[in-house]
């Protein structure tokens, strides 16, 4: 018997299962735990029995407890530092795309889609009102609307969706020489800037539409041209500008009564001096304020790595309904891709291996036997 003073006596249980089922039945069971947390569970079992090392055997049995892993809400930030991407040192070299919507109501002409592309160092933004997204319709768009008028960009930076990774986009972007980069799935820091672009679009289209947003396809060249033409948060930058070198002249401006049409001397090596003078502006600028943001980011978030053969859940991303697991698996570390990017294989569904961002990813304890 064991009993501390104020506290009635309880049984001191030997080594052994006996252990084992007493967690079972006081963290387990739904009439007696009902899968609540350490403390309470450790105060159920302790104001009952009593057996050395109880704290670590009882905290280890509730941190591996995978239905607990799998179902209570995370109340911290996601895991994982933020890695920004580095600003390019040119325009029309790095491009970042993206489907929004679908979009209600449907235009009249039968739009629910925008499908844009944003340069990552002008922010200047091209974007159409489209009716599908699929890769065919990608693929025109980056045809007729961005190469056929502005030239071919270097490098493509998309989220993983199905019409990107199409064998048919693949192909397109190869002929054309362009390099498709993937951001990852569901890591929206990655490609962060459309979508804080996607909120001001909408709200700009609505307010600029009818009162039945039928014709907001209409409006979309005007929001594009207004947001291109005003300085830009993050560069402090007109995006017309550095992308032609010249100040945009908007449809009610004074114009100067006087055409001039000499040709001033050096003309092309000052317009290359004035880009090459904004942009080491905006470069300066998004490098600036991304380290705010990264320090922001970063702020009370755990940066965890993991090691081959470690045990993790998985967060279900396309839940079904209020009660469905939040993680799932539990899964094992099988290779390290980065610093932020894993493979993991199921334990006992072995062709269930998918490649995960340390956001998703929450560790699991290995259950140790009870001695």
């Amino acid at each position: 018997m064991h009993h501390e003073p104020d506290k009635k006596p309880v049984p001191c249980v030997p080594t052994g299962y006996i252990r084992s089922d007493i967690m079972k039945i006081y963290h387990d069971t739904p009439a007696n735990g009902a899968h609540f947390g350490r403390d309470k569970t450790l105060q159920k079992i302790k104001a009952r029995y009593y057996w050395n090392n109880m704290n670590n055997d009882i905290c280890n049995y509730i941190k591996s407890c995978i239905r607990c892993n799998q179902n209570n809400p995370i109340r911290r930030k996601p895991a994982g530092y933020l890695k920004p991407i580095e600003p390019p040192s040119g325009v029309w070299q790095l491009l970042s795309m993206d489907f929004h919507g679908s979009i209600i109501p449907t235009s009249r002409r039968g739009n629910k889609y925008i499908i844009s592309i944003t340069d990552i160092l002008s922010k200047f933004v091209i974007a159409k009102a489209v009716r599908d997204c699929t890769a065919n319709t990608a693929a025109r768009f980056l045809q007729e609307e961005v190469i056929c008028k502005y030239g071919t960009p270097k490098c493509i930076l998309t989220d993983n969706g199905t019409h990107f990774i199409s064998t048919m986009m693949e192909q397109l972007l190869q002929q054309l020489g362009i390099t498709h980069l993937y951001s990852t799935p569901y890591h929206p820091q990655t490609n962060g800037q459309i979508e804080r672009f996607n909120g001001t679009m909408d709200a700009k289209i609505a307010a600029l539409s009818n009162q039945h947003r039928s014709d907001w396809d209409d409006q979309l060249p005007f929001v594009i041209f207004n947001y291109n033409t005003t300085s830009h948060s993050t560069t402090k930058i007109i995006p017309f500008k550095l992308m032609y070198g010249r100040s945009p002249i908007l449809p009610f401006d004074l114009q100067h009564p006087v055409v001039s049409l000499q040709h001033p001397s050096q003309y092309n090596s000052k317009v290359r001096h004035y880009i090459s003078h904004l942009t080491n502006i905006a470069s300066d600028n998004i490098i600036n304020t991304q380290r705010q943001y990264k320090s922001r980011f970063d702020n009370n978030r755990s940066n965890p790595t993991y090691g081959i053969n470690d045990l993790v859940l998985l967060k279900n991303i396309h839940p079904r309904h209020k009660f469905d697991v939040r993680y799932i698996g539990p899964f094992r570390i099988i290779r390290c891709l980065a610093s932020k990017t894993y493979v993991v294989q199921h334990v006992k569904l072995l062709n269930f291996v998918r490649q995960v961002t340390v956001d998703l990813l929450i560790p699991l304890s290995e259950r140790q036997p009870t001695v």
